[in-house]
């Protein structure tokens, strides 16, 4: 065959030529365009379809396409309807073009372009707006998502899964290039931009830094999730942007009616570390063969199974005595330490440790339903509120069902989940927090797992936020309708967001101001948050209020479409297409109808191919990959097809691949064992109830010889246990303070056994340890 224009590494031409990407982000809001350019060299027409991920929570909400100098703008149909009218089309000989959300995840849409003429462009270009999450360290977060990785398809389920059939090329071998530029605009001022990618320099646009501008320096690898983090000189303020309706929709409807979104910062109490011995902690652990791929591509980068191994360990220790506890793990079966949830003592705890220590991504598939089935078998303990946390990398086409299954039991627990690496289904990870009132966390490129994990359990440690109630203050004629359930669970450090459409006209209409009210009581304590805003809507023709307010609705409503009545399917119908956001049940439609003459010629059908993955380190030598990129010669033989259970495969490849590869002698090498750190070290010395024994393991892991550990006690009075407490803790905030949020809770825990112990001589016994570690740890931290 001759080949034409850029080819993949089956010798296919690929029509896509380049992705762009334009963001503008304000506040904590991205509106983002992403131009697809497509050309056809081939001697017939072709239809090209494109399968690529988006997060679950973004806005869908526009989609046009410049063909033969035309501009088209495509409209929301009903799904069924747009895809034959798509099918109508190309029968016809007419270019077309069709955007559908695949599956009810919605974190997977695919763009069909189809009919494009021999020799001819075409850009396609779609919109969309999403919430950016607040970082712990006040960042908001934009990502996006690049990697898609086929669903693992669970035993007897017959969903159908597009993410199968994407052909894959070698990391670093796309045949389309990415640009990205974007706006920040925030009236607090932008006071810097970090990225897993190389930035040109932030530009300022306005003399106050209220807005910049920055694009990406060079043409970064698709083999990652692209991400910005901007940093604000003031972030955290409560705020309301109140936004006009749609001209010429109907008065009284979502997008006709101002739309309005308070921004909350609930100040919640501080909650003094181990002061609560109540709670059932349940940690769910994804063993899956893809677990033992790196945390990123860098060369010496821990596994992912480890990396959740060390954040269990911390995890294990932070625990209050007097709580209850199990651990699972999970592939195409799963496991338990416990038939039931056992009491947190020194025993239970030190078993766990030494199982945690034993676990390997061996168990296949990512099966997660069934386990989660049975800890929901199991009964609560009365006055022990369940916690449930999960960690994945896994993307499962069951998305739904699962998601289901957790909001059932939405009354008896709280839902913590991580989604760790490229690729980890935004469907999966935020639908199961969100549907049991806990919060999702991200891990990818760089982050460290262990703080965001020990950040969700002081969160599930706190007293449960109750009675949460809204109360809106508009002028007469006006009134406030909320959009969605509103805010069910608060969490110290969160952002609380509320949505509502504005009924009516405020009299007199010039000077009108809105209020809203959010009270809720923590124990005994009742507290209220109050945010005064101008009733003076901004203008602009994108509307991102109105599309969030439409998605956070969608979210809630689809939830119920499984299982609702004919009238739910008609309420998500009517949100969607009066509010022009993508949902299960509708799909963007464009057709060329300018053209006078219908395109000639047989249609080939071409899919766009995405990066190729990593395999498991272990895998590596049987199937010719090094520093986790495929070799050329396994492009044919490994990329044409993903397995349906490509995880449990990923484990099980034939070995005749590896013989067909020509394999090199010098990929023979043994594993590397993963190298502890020093604060885990120490950490795994300490007891149960919060102290550390006096010995040579823990001499060593502080740096000492046991002779000066035990002969530079202060006094021979003091127990050796509290002198090897003291010591611990000195060390961790000496040495250790830059993972604070890893050990805080254990500190706490070390520092109220010493508190209870240690009596007169204690400030005696702090001085000694920080003249033996060389530090100069306050007497503060004693409490003294």
């Amino acid at each position: 065959m001759t080949s034409c224009g850029l080819l993949n590494s089956s010798n296919k031409p690929v029509p896509l030529r380049s992705g762009s990407v334009t963001v503008l982000i304000r506040g904590f809001v991205a509106d983002v365009g992403c131009e697809l350019l497509y050309r056809n060299d081939e001697p017939g027409p072709v239809e090209a379809v494109f399968v690529f991920p988006v997060d679950a929570e973004a806005a869908v909400y526009a989609f046009q396409a410049r063909l033969g100098g035309a501009c088209i703008q495509a409209q929301l149909r009903e799904k069924k309807q747009a895809q034959e009218l798509y099918g109508d089309a190309l029968a016809g000989g007419q270019s077309s073009f069709l955007l559908q959300q695949e599956g009810a995840g919605g974190d997977v849409f695919s763009c069909s372009l189809g009919n494009l003429p021999p020799g001819e462009e075409a850009a396609l270009t779609l919109r969309y707006v999403c919430e950016l999450p607040l970082e712990p360290d006040g960042a908001a977060r934009y990502m996006l998502p690049a990697v898609l990785r086929p669903r693992y398809t669970p035993h007897g389920w017959d969903g159908e899964d597009v993410t199968q059939g994407v052909p894959r090329v070698p990391q670093g071998e796309l045949p389309y290039t990415l640009s990205l530029s974007a706006t920040l605009q925030s009236p607090h001022g932008i006071d810097r931009v970090l990225s897993n990618c190389s930035l040109t320099p932030l530009s300022y646009t306005a003399g106050n830094r209220t807005s910049a501008q920055v694009s990406l320096a060079e043409a970064p690898p698709w083999d990652r999730d692209m991400e910005l983090l901007v940093y604000y000189v003031e972030p955290h303020k409560p705020s309301a942007v109140l936004e006009v309706g749609l001209p010429g929709a109907e008065p009284g409807s979502l997008m006709g009616d101002p739309a309005v979104m308070v921004t909350l910062l609930p100040s919640l109490p501080k909650a003094v570390p181990g002061q609560s011995s109540a709670g059932e902690f349940i940690f769910l652990l994804d063993r899956s063969g893809s677990m033992e791929c790196p945390m990123d591509g860098r060369d010496g980068s821990p596994q992912r199974i480890d990396s959740a191994k060390e954040t269990l360990v911390l995890l294990l220790k932070s625990l209050p005595l007097g709580c209850y506890f199990n651990i699972y793990s999970f592939g195409s079966q799963f496991e338990s330490f416990y038939a039931q949830s056992v009491a947190y003592t020194q025993q239970t705890m030190a078993e766990s440790l030494q199982r945690v220590q034993q676990l390997q991504a061996d168990l296949g598939g990512t099966e997660i339903l069934a386990p989660l089935q049975d800890i929901y078998r199991s009964p609560c303990r009365d006055g022990h509120p369940r916690q449930l946390f999960v960690f994945t990398d896994g993307e499962v086409g069951n998305t739904q069902d699962v998601i289901t299954e957790v909001q059932r039991h939405r009354g008896t627990h709280r839902c913590f989940s991580f989604g760790i690496g490229e690729g980890a289904s935004t469907a999966l990870v935020k639908g199961i927090a969100r549907a049991a009132g806990g919060s999702a966390e991200f891990i990818t490129g760089q982050d460290r797992m262990q703080p965001k994990a020990l950040q969700s359990l002081k969160r599930a440690l706190q007293p449960a936020v109750t009675g949460i109630s809204l109360s809106w203050d508009v002028p007469p004629g006006m009134e406030a309708a909320l959009l969605g359930r509103g805010p069910e669970v608060i969490f110290p450090g969160q952002r609380c967001l509320i949505y509502a459409q504005l009924r009516g006209q405020p009299q007199p209409p010039d000077t009108a101001m809105g209020g809203i009210t959010l009270q809720y009581r923590i124990q005994d304590q009742t507290y209220k948050e109050t945010l005064q805003f101008p009733l003076q809507p901004q203008d602009g023709d994108r509307l991102p209020v109105h599309r969030l307010a439409a998605k956070s609705l969608l979210l809630e409503l689809e939830g119920a479409v499984d299982t609702g009545s004919e009238g739910d399917r008609r309420r998500v119908l009517e949100t969607s297409l009066s509010s022009g956001v993508v949902c299960s049940l509708t799909a963007y439609v464009g057709v060329d109808t300018e053209r006078g003459q219908p395109v000639q010629g047989p249609l080939v059908r071409r899919d766009i191919p995405l990066a190729g993955f990593g395999a498991a380190p272990s895998m590596w030598k049987m199937q010719g990959f090094s520093n986790m990129n495929f070799r050329p010669a396994m492009a044919m033989c490994c990329s044409a097809s993903m397995p349906t259970n490509w995880d449990e495969e990923l484990c099980n490849q034939s070995a005749d691949c590896a013989l067909d590869c020509d394999l090199d002698d010098s990929l023979d090498v043994p594993e590397r064992a993963p190298e502890e750190s020093p604060l885990l070290r120490l950490v795994s010395l300490q007891n149960a109830d919060g102290s550390w024994d006096l010995d040579p393991r823990l001499a060593a892991a502080l740096g000492l010889s046991d002779t000066d550990a035990r002969g530079r006690m202060p006094s021979k009075d003091v127990p050796p246990g509290v002198w090897a407490t003291v010591l611990a803790v000195v060390w961790l905030h000496g040495r250790a303070v830059g993972q604070r949020d890893e050990w805080e809770l254990l500190e706490a825990k070390a520092v109220g056994w010493v508190q209870g112990q240690a009596g007169p001589r204690l400030s005696e016994c702090l001085e000694a340890a920080n003249t033996l570690l060389g530090c100069s740890v306050g007497p503060a931290v004693f409490g003294l």
